[in-house]
């Protein structure tokens, strides 16, 4: 039987192995630093010791607000080592939103970063539970309850060497089935929920991910993504602390903005092997990419295009490339050497190896596109209830379109609205059982109970299993986002949603809406730039700002819109009965500011229907079938 391994036995375990190899990779006053596994193992004894002299219980709740940084992944260790729980935050929650987290899982301490302390004294009146706030970083002055990280650690050293074997009967008291973290839910689709998920949920998802995709112990990985999310955390922090490998961060900038603009920068310095992406992301990489090289001459656009096509057509979905196009791979070759290295070279520094992809579905056209270019995004599956990796595509296998092979051990099945389970290549509702699985919803039995039934985990996510290999597993939406027309049928809108945008410069968001109504209709966020280029090209000189100009734009949405309808260029790729019947033009893209992005930059569903909810009520009036009608002429308005 498998040793089922805390997080603390974990990291006495790899971090033991691997010693004297680096592990954390951080820039400091402008100067890269490295930190042993050997030394973050020792600076967790010593955050661990100073919380216990602050009077942390085993059990007891830490919240961490931070942007990925060595502090993070030390202060969770040091939370985890006393046997308290880590209530990780995202740093783009509002001031509530920290409220309802805090209160609700009844944290003691809270540590935080520089960046985002304000945002906890604004809300400390508001969370009388919270006894103690470890501020990562020194300040000129401090608050009532504020202690310095480095005040702790002090009185950890202190601790330890007067009382090692208390803090050695701490650690070794914890249980495979204790609680490691309550990790929220992003609210995609309802109210936040607390996830709880164990020591073992954690080393087991990470044994799991190690049958599908391995990675050398010598890679280095950018973390980008918020470590408080459940794919960076592991699939970042603990899958490459088990494989002996390395993480670095990008270093935090005053707002979010300005760390945006830090990770070019920190791309180039680190020269990554591997980094995790997000649909967001590799869109706005690949639109690096074509703006560099647009920038070259014409011959070397050609050459670039050309290279793309030939490796696309070559690839395939990747396990049945060539056959009859095997002469294309000497050409591949040919254009990796005369074009894709240097692109490699100046977009990721010339060691990335892939990305591993997560967070939402993945269009299939851009797999083709980093597939080609020699940096495959392996698009993975999961979710934080899972601990969240059920799959992931691999170098071993991968299945371009599918996320990839299960993890194993574990069990999977496809059920119906029923429950029962259906055959090979049906599409219906994805359920999984194993150690992955969490333990439950914090406070919230009854969800747990109709989420989790006899062990095995309901995720509410649709797909299929592949009939030519049933661990390949292919994911095609959210059943909670589901079209539902006036007669009850259902259908999962995220494929249209995508295509909408892949499809048209002038599209940049879409969001499909269908509860029992008489027809569905498309939220869309236009593409600024892209209209006021079509208006200055038909009519030069016409000011943007009329309602002339403002009429012909959203006509130009509307014929995009109808693309996929009958004599458009993509006419029959969708079922025309669930086409958008109209069109609701947003005022605004979504943003983590207005609460329509999570820490993910995927999509809160619910976020931009609420925003847009009388917009939404006009569409479904005879004018607003129109998309020339007074709603939309003034959402228009406010992006010009």
């Amino acid at each position: 039987m498998t040793e089922r391994l805390t997080i603390v036995q974990f990291v006495e375990k790899h971090c033991s192995k691997n010693a004297e190899r680096t592990f954390l990779r951080e820039k400091v006053e402008g100067v890269w630093t490295e930190t042993t596994f050997a030394q973050t193992k020792e600076q967790a004894y010593k955050v661990a010791a100073g919380l216990m002299t602050l009077g942390l219980e085993k059990g007891e709740k830490v919240a961490l607000l931070s942007e990925g940084r060595n502090r993070w992944v030390i202060g969770e260790l040091g939370i985890l080592y006393t046997g308290a729980v880590n209530v990780p935050l995202s740093v783009s929650l509002g001031d509530q939103d920290l409220v309802f987290r805090i209160q609700h899982s009844e944290a003691k301490f809270v540590m935080v970063s520089r960046n985002q302390l304000p945002k906890v004294r604004r809300i400390m009146d508001q969370c009388p539970g919270v006894e103690r706030v470890i501020v990562f970083d020194e300040l000129e002055s401090y608050e009532e309850k504020e202690i310095t990280y480095d005040a702790v650690v002090a009185q950890g050293e202190a601790f330890l060497a007067e009382h090692n074997d208390e803090f050695v009967a701490r650690y070794t008291s914890i249980g495979p089935d204790d609680y490691a973290n309550i990790s929220y839910t992003s609210g995609t689709t309802a109210d936040p929920k607390g996830i709880l998920l164990t020591h073992r949920n954690y080393t087991a998802n990470v044994e799991q991910a190690a049958t599908a995709i391995t990675i050398p112990n010598d890679y280095v990985m950018l973390i980008i993504l918020p470590l408080d999310h459940c794919f960076a955390h592991v699939a970042g922090f603990y899958i490459m602390m088990y494989s002996g490998a390395s993480i670095a961060t990008v270093p935090a900038g005053k707002g979010g903005m300005e760390t945006l603009r830090n990770i070019p920068t920190t791309i180039k310095e680190v020269r990554p092997h591997v980094m995790l992406s997000v649909p967001a992301l590799s869109k706005n990489f690949k639109k690096g990419i074509e703006a560099g090289i647009a920038k070259k001459s014409p011959t070397v656009q050609k050459l670039y295009n050309f290279a793309v096509k030939n490796a696309i057509k070559y690839n395939k979905e990747v396990y049945n490339k060539g056959g009859l196009a095997f002469w294309r791979k000497p050409i591949m070759a040919l254009m990796d050497k005369l074009v894709f290295t240097g692109v490699r070279e100046a977009a990721f520094g010339g060691r990335m190896k892939f990305f591993v992809g997560g967070g939402a579905l993945l269009d299939i056209d851009l797999q083709r596109y980093y597939y080609a270019i020699g940096i495959p995004i392996y698009q993975g599956y999961g979710l934080s209830e899972a601990t969240p990796i059920i799959c992931a595509n691999s170098p071993v296998r991968y299945v371009m379109g599918s996320s990839g092979r299960t993890v194993q051990p574990m069990d999977c099945k496809i059920c119906d609205s029923e429950g029962k389970e259906v055959a090979d290549g049906e599409l219906g509702e994805i359920v999984v059982r194993g150690e992955n699985v969490m333990a439950g919803y914090w406070k919230n039995p009854e969800t747990t109970a109709k989420t989790i039934v006899d062990g095995w985990l309901h995720t509410g996510d649709m797909g299929y299993i592949w009939p030519k290999d049933r661990r390949i597993l292919y994911v095609v939406g959210r059943f909670k986002a589901l079209l539902i027309s006036a007669d009850g049928e259902k259908y999962s809108p995220e494929l249209m949603e995508e295509s909408y945008v892949e499809s048209s410069k002038f599209i940049d968001g879409a969001v499909l809406h269908n509860n029992q109504d008489p027809y569905t209709i498309l939220l869309a966020v236009p593409n600024r730039d892209a209209l006021k280029a079509y208006i200055q090209a038909e009519c030069p000189g016409l000011d943007l700002n009329s309602e002339e100009a403002r009429t012909k734009m959203l006509e130009k949405l509307q014929a995009e819109v109808n693309i996929f309808r009958k004599g458009g260029a993509k006419a029959g790729m969708f079922p025309d009965r669930w086409l958008p019947a109209a069109v609701v033009v947003l005022p605004e893209p979504f943003t983590a500011a207005n609460g329509q992005l999570n820490s993910t930059s995927k999509m809160v569903r619910r976020k931009v229907e609420e925003a847009a909810a009388e917009a939404m009520k006009v569409a479904y009036t005879p004018e607003g079938k129109n998309i020339v009608n007074p709603s939309n002429l003034a959402s228009l308005s406010r992006w010009f």
